[in-house]
């Protein structure tokens, strides 16, 4: 595809429920959902958006996948030329493979771990034959029903922020005080703020990539959220530039977040 080295190119949901999964996000973000064709190998869900474009996949974790330690999570897969360079270079730096590279007709991809444990998939994406400069927009900074902010929360900021620009060209140019949480660094990459660095705050907790979905109303899809038994952290609360956000965990246990105007 025609995205930079580094760009976040697809999302993926493993969930322990799709089908409950579908209907939760469809009535918080207003996602489409497409199950896979009986008989597939692995139940993997399409997410679709109302204007007909892609927002990511799901996949159904198997009870092997689960008894393996699987656990419901929004994972980022983020662009690179080479799978198997980079993966290789990846674990010279400190990082792990959680899945080894599997190739599919769409493009080969791996699961692995920056060092400081934050899971994400690289991939090397097949465009379609008939449109080889195609783009991936799953991401858009303003845009609802697209990933819209990429928030890491980590262990060691300033060692994660050294392997994100050396792998994949991300920028650190600016950045809020929070006072005794840190400092909160925003990501630069090729004209566009992708998200933020910021310091694990639980130390009990896991370093990890938090997606926010765009939506219409922060209010109502804190209601949606509720609604469909799913528990908000934080928020609604605004954030610079007049957004409100809401941190959350659905039903089946994945964290998220969603970002929009107060609205009703």
């Amino acid at each position: 595809m025609s995205n930079p080295v580094g760009s976040f190119i697809w999302y993926e949901l493993m969930t322990s429920d799709a089908a409950g999964a579908a209907a939760f996000y469809g009535a918080v973000v207003g996602w489409r959902f497409t199950a896979p064709d009986a008989g597939a190998p692995i139940e993997y869900w399409h997410i679709g958006r109302s204007d007909g474009g892609s927002a990511g996949g799901m996949l159904q974790l198997s009870p092997e996948m689960l008894g393996g330690g699987a656990r419901p999570a929004w994972l980022p897969y983020l662009n690179v030329a080479d799978v198997d360079r980079e993966v290789a270079a990846i674990q010279d730096d400190g990082g792990h493979v959680l899945m080894p590279k599997m190739t599919i007709p769409v493009g080969s991809m791996a699961l692995v771990t920056d060092p400081q444990g934050a899971p994400f998939y690289v991939m090397t994406p097949v465009p379609p034959a008939d449109n080889p400069q195609a783009t991936s927009d799953v991401f858009s900074p303003s845009e609802a029903q697209h990933v819209r902010w990429n928030e890491l929360s980590t262990s060691d900021p300033d060692g994660a922020k050294a392997f994100y620009a050396f792998h994949f060209g991300f920028e650190f140019n600016n950045s809020m005080p929070m006072g005794a949480m840190g400092s909160y660094d925003f990501i630069d990459h090729h004209g566009q703020v992708l998200g933020a660095v910021m310091r694990l705050q639980d130390p009990a907790g896991r370093p990890q990539w938090l997606p926010y979905f765009g939506v219409p109303s922060a209010t109502a899809a804190e209601a949606a959220i509720l609604a469909g038994g799913g528990t908000v952290i934080a928020g609604p609360h605004e954030v610079p530039g007049g957004d409100w956000v809401v941190m959350a965990v659905d039903p089946q246990g994945a964290a998220f977040g969603v970002v929009g105007p107060r609205g009703e």
